[in-house]
């Protein structure tokens, strides 16, 4: 691991060479598709090596520490993905076709409309709930900025987020059972 922080191809070679298919079957067994194992893998071994320099042999074995850095970096990456709010039929409703119409009178409308009922949706939210999702959405902050600006601990806003947005998704169900 000196080698691989001193940048030394030949040993970043050797470290791929000798965990590669380790790492790889582990994000082939946490991610969606072969894509994304393989896009993981490169992003794990770039982390092993802006990281190289903390190892230390006489706290653990290479394989544990590769594993978990392997580990920390898939578990992130899942829990951003449970973060990010799904596609309801109602979104699906507004199609790229829509949106793409040549008609940009009539485009620019279905976009208006679609801002306008989910700006609804939100200010009907309470209001942690609200300020998280504007400022995480909208305001294209982490979840640590929005803890740190609102002087909330991240559990606090986590849950505000994962509320607001399991709100969200049932207001959208109602007016789905509406329509």
């Amino acid at each position: 691991m000196d080698r691989v922080a001193k940048g030394e191809t030949e040993a970043i070679e050797e470290l791929y060479d000798r965990f590669g298919t380790l790492v790889y079957r582990m994000a082939y067994q946490l991610t969606p598709t072969k894509a994304d194992a393989e896009d993981a893998v490169q992003e794990i071994f770039v982390r092993l090596w802006q990281t190289a320099e903390r190892y230390d042999v006489r706290k653990a074995k290479l394989v544990t520490w590769v594993m978990l850095i392997s580990r920390r970096y898939l578990v992130d990456r899942l829990r951003r993905r449970r973060v990010r709010p799904q596609p309801s039929a109602f979104d699906e409703a507004w199609t790229d076709a829509d949106l793409n119409s040549e008609n940009s009178v009539e485009r620019d409308f279905l976009i208006n409309e679609r801002q306008k009922r989910l700006r609804e949706r939100i200010n009907g939210l309470p209001e942690l709930q609200r300020e998280v999702v504007q400022r995480a959405y909208l305001g294209g902050r982490t979840l640590r900025e929005i803890s740190q600006e609102l002087d909330r601990p991240i559990g606090t806003i986590k849950s505000a987020l994962s509320r607001a947005l399991a709100g969200l998704r049932d207001r959208v169900a109602e007016d789905e059972g509406q329509l």
